[in-house]
């Protein structure tokens, strides 16, 4: 079982899976190839970004109201304290790019060598609103 120590520091994606709960169907979550970091510091506080890698750069005329939520939903950035429960990394989300997600975020965790894997996590999917669980990978920088 890994300690608090294991998790201090910063964490690249690697990727970011969702499984539809009700077909088994797998997808990535933002895209292939995300863009995204959450670092674990060791006074128990954590934050989480991530990103699709195909953002629109704005226009001339800026973005649409489509657009903009499109961005939202291209997204997740949040900031929390964290603890562990045996094998699960609780985040007490403070703030977050959704409101709804400022919870106890229990995630089911492993480390391996410079790899961690959130995964097992379930939860509704903010733009489809369907039960999904997910599977993020990460590599110690």
């Amino acid at each position: 079982m890994a300690d608090i120590g294991d998790l201090i520091g910063s964490w690249r994606m690697l990727s970011w899976t969702r499984e539809a709960v009700a077909t088994g169907e797998v997808r990535d979550a933002l895209g292939p190839d995300p863009v995204g970091y959450i670092a674990y510091h060791a006074d128990g506080r954590m934050m989480a970004t991530v990103f699709r890698r195909d953002r629109p750069a704005r226009g001339p005329g800026g973005w649409s109201v489509e657009q903009r939520a499109d961005l939202f939903d291209s997204m997740l950035a949040y900031v929390a304290a964290y603890t562990l429960d045996g094998d699960r990394v609780v985040h007490h989300v403070e703030r977050a790019w959704n409101p709804d997600w400022q919870i106890d975020l229990s995630r089911p965790f492993t480390l391996r060598g410079d790899r961690l894997t959130i995964s097992g996590a379930p939860g509704r999917d903010p733009v489809t609103g369907e039960q999904v669980i997910y599977r993020m990978e990460f590599r110690k920088v």
